[in-house]
């Protein structure tokens, strides 16, 4: 059937499927997610350098829109690689990115009101932005460089507090963050600075297990004998005895499994259209770790934050003002299909015009897909020396080989996908 058979003379239908066409193309181009679909098997293989040289053609092929998430899993695939600085230079490129378009333009937000979300640069969810100064902590941790990796792990936290308190947004600190502050402190044997963040990481993830181990013997070493005591009897079975003169700790970290996923879901608006919005879908929750030594010692990871947790609680608090945006998107499409009625006398127009602008209302389902859905963590003590660490992970980044020293907490990662 024409689109314009019921047009009045003059009636420009051209032009309206002119819009219909570029409708079609929207909901096909600059697709992000299904143009990526080849980087991130190969990531998810471990096949590093093929990832990379997919990234390249996605940037050099892609839009302006999607630089920011290009940028973010280049940091991560060089994360997992175990290129720690280069990962460093990517990921405070992205940072900066992230805080430029923070300040969105006028004409962008009202270019979404219009078509859709996707017509917007991807500025990152709050826990995405998180994650940069996380994955940065840890790519400094790597390299031996505990200042650094600091001053990132409190970036996370007073990030996150200024969202608390100021923004008023229902988030919680992240165990993770925390958890690595307790570490680094340690490392340092700045003790007190070390226990008040492995305290606030079991407030935030009260199933610690094996991994509150620090906080009693810290407890003790620093003279807090009431938490000590009632450490001790929520741990009645964790030793805790204080380092010997030759002995280091090797903190073991496992980024595991793949970060959920974004669909579509239908909601109702106030003035009953029916829209539809991101929602997180889980893909598979990954099983513990297993992390031994060579020499014999053997434990199970335990997880220390759910990214799956923290995604779902970070977008459907922004569900509510995606709601309201798609109101006054609504609002807007209305008004320009009234007006291209009353410019063409006629209705059929009216009506078409503001079909086509509703079906331009898509979702935005881009996000970071190459983060881990969970941060898992395991500890041992060991003699100072040369020690090999394996995660029963298969492939060839599942062994590490680690130094050890007297009275240091080492930090080693790892990348699980399945």
């Amino acid at each position: 059937m024409s689109l314009t058979r019921h047009h009045r003379p003059g009636v420009p239908g051209w032009a309206v499927l002119v819009l219909a066409s570029g409708v079609l193309l929207t909901g096909c181009a600059g697709d992000y997610i299904a143009r990526t679909r080849g980087l991130r098997g190969a990531y998810e293989s471990e096949s590093y350098d093929r990832a990379l040289h997919e990234l390249d053609a996605v940037a050099r092929e892609g839009s302006e829109k999607d630089r920011l998430l290009v940028l973010l899993d280049r940091g991560m695939v060089l994360h997992a690689a175990g290129r720690w600085r280069d990962s460093l230079q990517v990921l405070a490129e992205a940072e900066r990115l992230a805080g430029e378009l923070d300040a969105i333009s006028v004409s962008e937000e009202a270019g979404a009101l219009v078509t859709n979300e996707r017509e917007r640069a991807y500025r990152g969810e709050d826990f995405e932005k998180l994650m940069i100064s996380v994955l940065q902590a840890l790519n400094y941790a790597q390299l031996g460089q505990d200042e650094e990796a600091l001053v990132e792990v409190r970036r996370v936290n007073e990030r996150l507090e200024k969202m608390i308190v100021d923004e008023k947004k229902p988030y919680e600190q992240l165990a993770i963050a925390r958890y690595i502050g307790g570490v680094l402190y340690e490392d340092q044997r700045e003790w007190d600075s070390a226990y008040i963040d492995y305290a606030k990481a079991l407030e935030l993830e009260p199933r610690l297990g094996p991994l509150a181990e620090p906080l009693l013997r810290l407890a003790k070493k620093t003279g807090r004998l009431d938490e000590y005591e009632q450490l001790r009897r929520r741990f009645p079975d964790v030793a805790h005895e204080p380092l010997g003169p030759g002995e280091g700790q090797v903190v073991v970290v496992v980024e595991a499994g793949l970060s959920p996923e974004k669909e579509p879901a239908d909601r109702y608006l106030e003035t009953h259209d029916l829209i539809q919005v991101p929602v997180y879908r889980n893909r598979g929750a990954p099983a513990q770790s297993r992390v031994r030594v060579v020499e014999g010692a053997e434990q199970r990871t335990v997880t220390v934050t759910s990214l799956a947790d923290v995604a779902r609680v970070h977008l459907d608090d922004r569900i509510g003002r995606l709601l309201a945006l798609q109101v006054a998107g609504t609002a807007v499409k209305a008004g320009l299909a009234a007006g291209a009625g009353a410019l063409t006398r006629s209705k059929e127009v009216g009506a078409l015009t503001f079909l086509v602008l509703n079906a331009l209302n898509q979702p935005d389902l881009r996000s970071w897909l190459s983060l881990p859905a969970e941060f898992q963590l395991t500890r041992f003590r060991l003699p100072a020396g040369r020690h090999t660490v394996q995660v029963d992970m298969g492939g060839p980044g599942s062994t590490r080989e680690v130094e050890v020293k007297p009275g240091r907490v080492q930090v080693i990662v790892f990348r699980r996908y399945d």
